[in-house]
């Protein structure tokens, strides 16, 4: 009874229907809304296509070509960063070898804005999510997309998840 789910509109694709999907969000008082898009889903993709072994070697271009679509729409106001990322997958597929944007990159900049859930069966990855939910921590909003983007430029696949910034203001 607390948990809303927003899908993206059929009509709409990629990050249109993304931000769609957050802005009827927006308007849910439910204690926790659930929004199964996401308007970096394209940067995801393209970040960890240029890490993937043994695929055609891939450079940054498609990478960029995507953080600059979502950084104009973004600079638009067409859509926000959701207050968490809650990344829902397979235990078999979150390992170290796979490189993963949410998880590396997006994670380094905030920490306590992504949570991770690994659960093989529907039950199991219900309960997982209701528990996450229950269980985010409270942490600074996210930076701006541009800080983000950046991160990702720098940030090599198993390196440490922090990020340069969290790492020197944690040393103070």
């Amino acid at each position: 009874m607390n948990v809303a789910l927003v899908r993206p509109d059929d009509k709409e694709e990629g990050l249109e229907a993304a931000a769609g999907a957050l802005r009827r969000a927006a308007g849910i008082s439910s204690p926790y809304v659930l929004v199964a898009a996401d308007p970096l889903a394209a940067v995801a993709a393209e970040w960890e296509a240029m890490w993937q072994v043994g695929a055609e070697p891939r450079g940054a271009d498609a990478f960029e070509l995507r953080a600059g679509e979502a950084l104009s729409a973004w600079r638009a106001n067409r859509f926000e960063l959701p207050d968490y990322y809650l990344v829902v997958a397979e235990e078999a597929a979150r390992d170290e070898s796979h490189p993963d944007f949410y998880l590396g990159p997006l994670r380094s900049v905030r920490p306590h804005r992504v949570a991770a859930v690994a659960a093989a069966e529907p039950a199991e990855r219900a309960a997982a999510v209701l528990s996450a939910l229950g269980s985010l921590r409270h942490g600074r909003w996210w930076p701006s997309l541009e800080e983000v983007v950046t991160t990702a430029r720098g940030f090599y696949p198993g390196a440490l998840a922090e990020s340069p910034v969290a790492i020197a203001t944690e040393l103070r």
